[in-house]
């Protein structure tokens, strides 16, 4: 067996398990924002909330990678979120803010830990092909919660739901231990991990740092965040939608959202072989975007009463456009990152990324609010991702200028 093997197969479990705990919050939030005595939308600052806590993970965590080791970061990381999901119980809008802080902060190690385990393992000439079977965990993760959680949800309650995903997380994260003393041979047992290391100016600005080492890693990042705007309201905001404009019970709904998950996992496969087969990884997610945001478009038009069949076929293209970019960018920040900046430069990436996650949910339920609808945020939404994937397509135009070497005097 292939010595990356093991190494994927462990980066893919913990994502795909990550991914199913953030997702069922949305899956079971017309039952759990009820039970809260909130509205609907209010699952987009919950949203926010979980992708603000793995900001702060990515912000303080570096050391706590160093120190353990990315095996060890990932098995903590699923503690923690397991524990946030299992906080929702309590059924109270407090209890539900700190759930899905604990949520984001127990993602928070999957990007960087991922990253660092895949750059050591996976063959250059496959390296976007293999990054992007590991993200399609996330997907993979989401569609099993919706084919799962919203059931199980809508016939025995929504904390039955809860506790069958958090009994699954437990047995993944005991799995990959034995892979531990392999992959976790380099961390450095001697970094500290005290609080005035973690809050250490050094520490801090590590990410920001990484991302300055080559001209394409921050244009890169932004494009990666437009991308996580449009996708993080697509999938936090699908199930209330679908519930609230189109009529559709939970568990139908619950369908759509395991299909726009489900398709992201063979189109991330499929657009990373193919991003490794043209070399044009970048230059492909810029058509990518185009091609998102009138997805996106089509998705808003879909008139109320067009039944079943279309949505699921608009939430085939959605999923297959709007969520298989991230483990392009991932492969693309290793490989333009030099080696020993692949983590600080992965976690840097993945920050602004989340502030996407952040923004985008948060900033779709005020413009709900604002606008007493749902079709102008989504088009606000698919209007940003083209921007972006614009700009970004203006600057591979751009030639690269050779910098000028001072003669000596």
């Amino acid at each position: 067996m292939p010595a990356w093997v093991a190494p994927l197969a462990a980066t893919l479990l913990m994502q795909a398990v990550a991914s199913a705990l953030c997702q069922t919050l949305p899956v079971i939030a017309p039952l759990l924002t009820a039970e809260a005595g909130l509205a609907p939308e209010s699952i987009g600052p919950l949203t926010a909330v979980t992708a603000a806590g793995t900001v702060l993970f990515l912000l303080f965590g570096g050391a706590i990678l160093a120190r353990f080791g990315p095996v060890r970061a990932l098995q903590i990381g699923i503690a923690i979120a397991l524990a946030g999901l299992l906080l929702t119980g309590f059924g109270t809008p407090f209890a539900l803010i700190a759930a899905s802080l604990l949520l984001g902060i127990g993602y928070g190690p999957t990007p960087p830990a991922g990253s660092r385990i895949l750059a050591a393992t996976a063959p250059p000439r496959h390296r976007t092909l293999i990054f992007s079977v590991k993200q399609a965990g996330a997907p993979l993760g989401g569609s099993l919660a919706g084919l799962l959680a919203a059931p199980i949800a809508a016939a025995w309650g929504w904390f039955t739901a809860v506790l069958l995903v958090s009994a699954g997380a437990a047995v993944a994260l005991l799995a990959i231990q034995p892979l531990r003393a392999r992959l976790d041979a380099a961390r450095e047992r001697s970094r500290a991990v005290s609080l005035t290391a973690l809050l250490g100016r050094g520490n801090l600005a590590a990410p920001f740092r990484a991302l300055r080492v080559d001209r394409m890693l921050l244009p890169l990042s932004l494009l990666g965040l437009a991308f996580a705007v449009t996708q993080g309201c697509l999938f936090t905001f699908c199930v209330s939608w679908l519930v609230e404009v189109h009529g559709l019970g939970l568990v139908a709904a619950g369908s759509v959202f395991a299909v726009l998950q489900g398709t992201g996992i063979f189109a991330r496969i499929l657009l990373g072989w193919l991003a490794d087969r043209t070399g044009q990884a970048t230059r492909n997610l810029v058509w990518q975007g185009y091609a998102a945001s009138l997805c996106v478009v089509a998705l808003v038009a879909l008139p109320v009463g067009a039944g079943l069949p279309w949505l699921m076929l608009l939430a085939v293209l959605n999923g297959g456009l709007c969520a298989s970019w991230n483990g392009i960018v991932m492969a693309e920040i290793a490989r333009l990152a030099p080696p020993d900046h692949i983590s600080d430069a992965t976690s840097g990436s993945t920050l602004l990324v989340f502030c996407g996650y952040v923004a985008g949910p948060a900033g779709f339920f005020a413009l709900v609010r604002a606008s007493g609808g749902w079709d102008w945020p989504f088009l606000l939404v698919a209007a940003q991702l083209a921007l972006a994937a614009g700009l970004m397509g203006v600057r591979l135009r751009r030639p690269v200028m050779p910098r000028r070497v001072r003669a000596s005097p």
